[in-house]
């Protein structure tokens, strides 16, 4: 198998981690679902920021915090073209997917959750997406509800379908599970809660680097994804959240920045998006963020979702010949994460020889306890491609997890 995106447009090159052996073997990177390494230009973006432009935004009257602000400003808009928001006021910067979905679940629960309400979740949700409102429900007395996952790895659409009614809240949803590589099909689930009037969070951290994300066309309320695993800088990440809720949410955060003026008395806030943004911003990282989503539209989506399709086809076609390994699940539309678990060793065991060969993958339990109950193994090995990887990578898998089997055989 060859691959004509690297071998035309040289991307392994662009991303100068990758030039390096370990324990003396080249090495092969497979961890992009933990977080994705960075091209050069996105260190070069970084790097102009403070060498010339290092300032505080917004409030500077001179040129370098007034070119800082540009910048950053600039970087919103990059984020709204690059998900299709309507207005660049509803994209939030945040520190992570983690940090909003915490903001929604803080600042809309505690105005929209009530005792007795309930909240729907997936079995295949990552601690982020789980957590926050579990603890919404211990201050609130809501209920969650769970959809179930079924053996292939999707999620069961009758049982969902069953558990929506006028009691249901809010409905949180990952679009791409970091640990089965399942694609959710969210835009018919958001259109199945919206029947109710229930609102929808998708946890997208695993979904924007993989293929074009349109928040218009999927009509959800909330969008949350990170910077780090697009190729950007870790620190930053996107709450997208349409403009009525976010003017009906309370802010999440006190402090500099969020506000218009300030007394003992009383406090007024800022409008949007600056409401959420308290304190000094991730000035550096958002400018990050926005050379890395250049970075991708300059690949373009066709040839970046027709690499990563062709590639995982081919890997787990070849894993399926290694003795004693099983895939952990086989849902029809997946992208490029691959779990799997060996007879012959523990993940972890499997992980360290791996690195011993170069090959640096994750083992363990990926954020997703419920899910490694589910499918009854207490963690997995998990290959996670990206845009550097080709078939030479996957070859040199195989042959590492060969090693393994020498090993523990």
């Amino acid at each position: 198998m060859s691959s004509l995106l690297l071998k035309e447009a040289g991307i392994r090159q662009d991303f100068p981690v990758l030039h390096q052996n370990i324990h003396g073997k080249p090495l092969i990177y497979l961890d992009s679902g933990a977080t994705a390494q960075k091209p050069q230009a996105v260190i070069d973006a970084m790097t102009r920021y403070y060498e010339r432009d290092n300032a505080s935004v917004h409030r500077g009257v001179y040129t370098l915090s007034e070119r800082a602000t540009v910048a950053y400003e600039t970087a919103r808009q990059t984020v709204q073209r690059f998900i299709h928001a309507p207005e660049s006021r509803e994209i939030i910067f945040t520190r992570g997917t983690t940090e909003a979905i915490n903001l929604v679940a803080t600042s809309l629960g505690s105005q929209w959750i009530r005792s007795g309400d309930e909240i729907i979740l997936s079995e295949m949700e990552h601690h982020s997406n789980i957590v926050p409102w579990q603890m919404l429900c211990e201050r609130t007395g809501a209920l969650l509800k769970v959809i179930p996952v079924n053996d292939e790895g999707s999620l069961d659409l009758k049982r969902y379908g069953e558990l929506l009614n006028e009691r249901v809240r809010l409905v949180g949803l990952i679009h791409v599970s970091n640990v089965l590589g399942t694609i959710n099909p969210i835009q018919e689930m958001i259109a199945m809660a919206h029947q109710y009037r229930i609102p929808v969070l998708i946890d997208g951290a695993q979904a924007v680097a993989h293929h074009r994300v349109d928040v218009q066309a999927l009509d959800c309320d909330f969008y949350a994804f990170s910077g780090h695993k697009l190729y950007g800088p870790t620190g930053i990440g996107v709450l997208y959240g349409k403009s009525h809720w976010l003017d009906a949410m309370p802010p999440y955060q006190g402090g500099g920045a969020m506000i218009q003026r300030v007394s003992f008395a009383k406090t007024d806030y800022q409008s949007l998006p600056y409401k959420f943004e308290a304190g000094t911003p991730a000035i550096a990282e958002a400018i990050g963020l926005a050379a890395a989503i250049d970075y991708v539209h300059s690949i373009g989506w066709d040839s970046v979702v027709a690499h990563e399709v062709a590639l995982t086809c081919y890997a787990r076609d070849i894993l399926r010949s290694i003795p004693g390994l099983r895939l952990i699940g086989e849902a029809p539309q997946k992208t490029g994460v691959i779990s799997f678990v060996m007879a012959q060793a523990h993940p972890h065991d499997i992980g360290t020889v791996l690195d011993h060969e170069g090959v640096a993958i994750r083992a363990g339990h990926h954020c997703a306890m419920p899910l490694m109950e589910r499918f009854g193994v207490p963690a997995t090995a998990r290959v996670s491609l990206g845009l550097y990887n080709d078939a030479r990578d996957i070859e040199g898998l195989v042959a590492a997890l060969y090693k393994v089997v020498e090993l523990f055989g």
